[in-house]
């Protein structure tokens, strides 16, 4: 396999880079930012949106005929890791989980949406998650029958974005008696619905997201998406893009970078750091975890994406891998910076820019979102080498 970028895709690169620099602005660009750190819904990140879709690149992947490039899933990699390096908006959940499932299954009135999404005009909050551990089984989230459609009652937990979406893809039981990955339906609702409520949940991270509450919502069959009781089909091969798309290597290394930096101009008791053995030793081990990460999501494209296949075994691979080496560099960082990890960004002499507590506290998060590390454990086990589920 060659890790070389061709000259196409250096080209690329290029013109993403003209882009940001064209259109800088710090109040929707945060270099320090780690992945999960949501981004604030303003009117300015809602331009740039605007001004990324007006460049053609939300629909990168998708077919020409339905306003997309068809192109090749790696120029959608590569200008996600762009975008994550300065801390600017990503694709998100409307060009990746919704518009991609939907460019399959989507019919009449929910084909409709794939053009408000290419154009920046809709944001989507995902609800899968339920109190009783994600399993979309009774008492949660039901839907029942109604005329020409369904009556939704229950409540979701963990949904970002809830507060500001326009729309919500959520999962529903539609039936009851069904085994548990069974009987589940996807459901397109529109926020605004007098019948949901949404209180928030805050984060150890300081990061916002939320409990979505649904009483009596009624939801058209317009609005149901794809076949009845296949839902959860089509949440797995959405999460399968979810856990690559949410967990960009840029900001990993951009701290693996920081560490480096620290060490090399660093002192402690008088003595400096890049002399010592074991931080020297430590620090090398992180810097190859760091590439293996790398080569590990380059790899995940070039053999699932482009590929046309749900990356099913390769996105829990990446996805398991740099969590949880983004958590181990949180956790390496803090021990070799010492008490001054402690310190917040705009402190006065903050190491690291302040960046050690954000990730040390985000990288948790990490291991949880899109499906926790153990639950990437059980998927490479059983769909890899073919152990029993109950093992």
């Amino acid at each position: 396999m060659d890790f070389e970028f061709s000259r196409d895709e250096q080209s690329f690169l290029r013109e993403v880079d003209g882009f940001l620099r064209a259109n800088h602005d710090p109040r929707v660009m945060d270099p320090g930012r780690e992945n999960l750190a949501q981004l604030v819904d303003t009117p300015e990140r809602r331009t740039f949106m605007k001004r990324l879709a007006g460049q053609g690149w939300l629909g990168i992947t998708w077919p020409k005929e339905l306003g997309g490039q068809g192109g090749r899933g790696f120029y959608e990699y590569l200008l996600n890791e762009k975008l994550s390096s300065v801390g600017a908006p990503q694709l998100g959940k409307g060009t990746g989980v919704v518009g991609k499932t939907l460019i399959k299954v989507a019919s009449g009135k929910l084909a409709g949406v794939l053009p408000r999404i290419l154009n920046a005009e809709i944001e989507f909050a995902i609800g899968y998650f339920e109190p009783s551990a994600g399993s979309m089984r009774p008492p949660c989230v039901s839907a029942e029958r109604a005329g020409e459609g369904w009556v939704l009652n229950g409540q979701k937990v963990f949904t970002t974005s809830a507060h500001f979406a326009d729309w919500y893809w959520v999962g529903a039981r539609t039936d009851p008696d069904a085994p548990k990955h069974h009987g589940i339906s996807l459901f397109l609702v529109s926020m605004d619905h007098p019948g949901l409520t949404i209180h928030p949940m805050h984060t150890i991270g300081g990061e916002r997201t939320n409990a979505v509450f649904f009483d009596d919502v009624f939801v058209h069959d317009d609005y149901r998406v794809g076949e009845l009781n296949k839902g959860f089909q089509y949440i797995a091969e959405a999460l399968d893009l979810e856990r690559f798309g949410m967990f960009t290597f840029s900001p990993i290394r951009a701290r693996v970078e920081l560490l480096c930096d620290f060490v090399k101009s660093g002192q402690r008791d008088g003595k400096s750091l890049k002399d010592d053995a074991i931080i020297r030793q430590r620090v090398a081990q992180l810097a190859t975890e760091c590439e293996v990460a790398r080569l590990l999501g380059v790899r995940f494209v070039d053999a699932a994406l482009d590929a046309n296949r749900t990356p099913t075994i390769q996105a829990s691979e990446y996805k398991l891998y740099a969590t949880e080496f983004s958590r181990r560099l949180a956790d390496a960082t803090m021990e070799i910076v010492g008490v001054g990890s402690q310190l917040l960004a705009g402190a006065p002499d903050a190491p690291l820019s302040g960046r050690a507590p954000g990730s040390y506290t985000l990288t948790v998060l990490e291991t949880i979102g899109g499906g926790t590390s153990e639950v990437q454990k059980n998927i490479i086990a059983t769909r890899k080498h073919g152990l029993p589920k109950n093992f």
